[in-house]
């Protein structure tokens, strides 16, 4: 009888070579992989594993983490225990070093297959038709001004239908409801629509706050966490933003337009205003550079409310700066330039050229 081989894992390292290999021919084809990959095949494989996953009410991909952290802080301390006492040999270290290369391979692969593509799809400027060309200060000053306008009578609003009664800021109801917008928004952009799970609040929301996380898809488990210690003013984007990486749209400045459109759209004023906070944000901070002495004009035009939510916000966020958190934004940094964002957590200022794109088509 003859026996069956052994497969020998090691073969799987050369999932890592050709992962390589794949991402380099994404990033010379963009309208390949538009057409084959992010309209194609991970329609199916996002959506199939957001809505299995979407099922629990927890988040699995933050369980995944703990306990893959939990197992490597335990390996580490045993394989030194027993390198202390000289109970491993070095042939074995170099089959735990193996394994670990093994793991990278796989994982490496399975990150691209699963999402990591969408980095390299065709921009959603092209997909949505909005005409990007370069802008200049003037149009800028007017979009800032537009936004501050909105944001105004929109706090204004939020402000009169509260009257008296004790402010409730509910959190549950954001998660729940925070799909309507892309529903709404799809009927301009079709490219948004799609039935995935919802987005899931994270338990160690303090932690993520420490390193300067707001919120994190997790391609293994299609879910979009959401880092819950945000302030409420800014959660609606932030939730909205990481539905559209689950989505595919991977880039950081395109999640922000997405967030900022579906939260215009949303029914609820609260999604509304922390669309235009978002985006007058990342305006406000653009016309800075650009034009200080325009910041400070059109920053007196701020309403007392729109003025102090910026000022809680900045407080908020006050509290976590620290060695961690600027760890983690280099980390960040790190992946994002090795995902063919050049820029790297500076990607998120390319927002502004779309907003004012839209602005554009507005008000022609």
């Amino acid at each position: 009888m003859r026996r069956k081989r052994k497969f020998n894992s090691i073969w799987l390292l050369l999932l890592l070579p050709f992962g390589y290999t794949l991402v380099y021919f994404s990033q010379k084809n963009p309208n390949q992989v538009e057409k084959l990959y992010s309209s194609g095949v991970y329609k199916y494989i996002g959506t199939a594993i957001s809505v299995v996953t979407g099922i629990f009410p927890f988040s699995i991909g933050e369980l995944l983490v703990i306990l893959s952290l939990l197992f490597i802080i335990i390996l580490i301390i045993w394989v030194l225990y027993k390198a202390i006492r000289g109970e491993i040999e070095y042939k074995r270290i170099l089959v735990y070093i193996g394994r670990v290369l093994v793991v990278f391979s796989i994982l490496y692969f399975a990150f691209n297959i699963l999402w990591g593509l969408n980095y390299y799809r065709l921009p959603f400027s092209k997909l949505a038709n909005i005409d990007t060309r370069p802008a200049n200060v003037q149009e800028l000053v007017a979009l800032c001004d537009h936004l501050i306008y909105e944001a105004n009578e929109l706090r204004r609003e939020i402000e009169s239908n509260k009257g008296n009664k004790p402010v409730e800021y509910n959190y549950k109801y954001i998660l729940e409801n925070a799909y309507r917008g892309y529903e709404i928004a799809e009927s301009t952009y079709p490219e948004l629509g799609g039935r995935y799970g919802r987005p899931k609040g994270v338990i160690f929301s303090k932690a993520m706050s420490y390193m300067g996380i707001t919120g994190i898809y997790f391609p293994f488990t299609g879910e979009a966490n959401v880092n819950m210690d945000t302030p409420y003013v800014s959660l609606p984007a932030t939730v909205t933003h990481e539905m559209a990486h689950q989505r595919g749209f991977a880039r950081e400045d395109e999640a922000n337009f997405i967030a900022y459109i579906t939260c215009k759209a949303h029914p609820d004023l609260d999604f509304q205003y922390s669309g235009y906070v978002l985006a007058l944000t990342h305006s406000m901070n653009s016309l800075y550079a650009n034009d200080r002495e325009q910041y400070v004009q059109l920053s007196r035009k701020y309403s007392n409310e729109v003025k102090n939510d910026f000022i809680e916000i900045s407080r908020h966020w006050a509290k976590y700066e620290g060695s961690l958190e600027k760890a983690s934004n280099k980390i960040n940094n790190a992946y994002l330039k090795s995902n063919n964002q050049k820029d790297g957590v500076r990607s998120y200022g390319r927002m502004v050229d779309l907003l004012i794109a839209e602005y554009r088509m507005k008000n022609k």
